[in-house]
């Protein structure tokens, strides 16, 4: 397929620029992908879909304040640093993104904090906007996180047109969130709160967590028209044995399976057997979903509602039916559900 058949007129007033009051009071439009009825709920009410058996599997990925603000040494220039992942802990190296980054190169040093107590090296180009730091810190590598994530923010999306406020620290997280290493937050699981979790526990439904630590990949424009040539950066994922357990067991039961969110998605596409069942694996996922694509991991999917040309509506299309999911959009526009992140939701069935 090509890029420019996932396009659609999205209103800027419909991309939610802050959650809805209640995480599990938000819309939630559902799709049966077989014959593109479309059904509108509020998102609580997913309850009517799962029972006995079925399988929740999460993305227990947890957000950290990537975004930090620094000072050029000498010009006093203000940069944005973004970090991506920390690259070596015992010489405090970091892969990060800088803006503006015409400005900075090898061998500049960088301030942070109104006292300029944390000081960085760039000491490497990686790509267009791409820095390696070297963080110069006297102390224990606990106690330099401690420092540098003190003066992170919460990297909202760039459509998020605000600056972070005090409640997205535990809105933009999801509640089971655990380990640390995602820039991203997995938005479908941001609409599950304890009450409702405890109400799909009541009804006998199973979880299962994966780890998939979500980066800018989802974001980065696709520069192809064919997407075939696209090649999609990778992100790092985690599948143990006590997820295979869960999920395992439950679809011997004859459970059904729910992916929550693209990334959980792609996960199970990366891990699962030819027989049906996920197997543990720990390493690298690449892989790029567009329509047409063969699903191996049967799985109904709880996904937000994505921006244009986006990687992640991609996927979702693939899933729902490339013709269903596009009209769906066209609906949820007309109907003025919310997209982004803090919008609202689409179970596909």
């Amino acid at each position: 397929m090509k890029l420019s058949q996932f396009n659609f007129k999205l209103p800027e007033e419909l991309i939610a620029q802050h959650p809805a009051k209640y995480r599990d009071e938000s819309r939630l439009l559902v799709l049966h992908s077989k014959t593109g009825e479309i059904e509108h709920k509020v998102f609580k009410e997913i309850t009517e879909y799962f029972g006995k058996d079925d399988v929740f599997v999460f993305n227990n990925t947890k957000v950290f304040p990537a975004r930090l603000y620094g000072n050029k040494e000498k010009t006093n220039a203000k940069i944005e640093v973004f970090l991506l992942r920390e690259l070596k802990a015992e010489q405090l190296l970091w892969d990060v993104l800088v803006d503006p980054a015409r400005k900075i190169r090898i061998g500049n040093k960088l301030f942070f904090g109104e006292d300029e107590s944390l000081v960085a090296e760039v000491i490497d180009n990686t790509t267009s906007r791409g820095r390696t730091l070297r963080f110069l810190y006297d102390g224990t590598h606990e106690e330099f996180k401690q420092a540098l994530f003190a003066l992170g923010h919460t990297p909202l999306p760039k459509y998020i047109q605000r600056d972070p406020e005090p409640e997205d620290e535990e809105r933009y997280q999801t509640i089971f969130a655990e380990v640390e290493g995602a820039v991203v937050a997995p938005a479908a699981g941001l609409h599950f709160s304890r009450e409702l979790m405890k109400r799909l526990e009541i009804q006998d439904c199973r979880f299962g967590y994966l780890t998939l630590h979500t980066g800018l990949t989802a974001y980065r424009d696709i520069d192809v028209d064919d997407l075939t040539k696209y090649k999609m950066g990778s992100e790092l994922m985690n599948v143990d044995k006590r997820c295979c357990d869960s999920v395992n067991e439950a679809l011997a039961r004859g459970g059904r399976m729910c992916a929550v969110g693209t990334s959980v998605l792609k996960a199970l596409e990366t891990c699962i057997s030819t027989d049906g069942f996920i197997k543990q694996y720990e390493g690298w996922t690449s892989r790029f979903i567009f329509p047409p694509y063969e699903f191996r991991a049967k799985a109904a999917m709880v996904t937000n509602f994505h921006m244009p040309y986006s990687s992640l509506l991609m996927m979702t299309a693939a899933l729902g039916g490339y013709e269903h999911v596009m009209n769906a959009y066209e609906i949820a526009v007309k109907e003025g559900y919310r997209f982004g992140a803090y919008g609202d939701a689409m179970l596909i069935l």
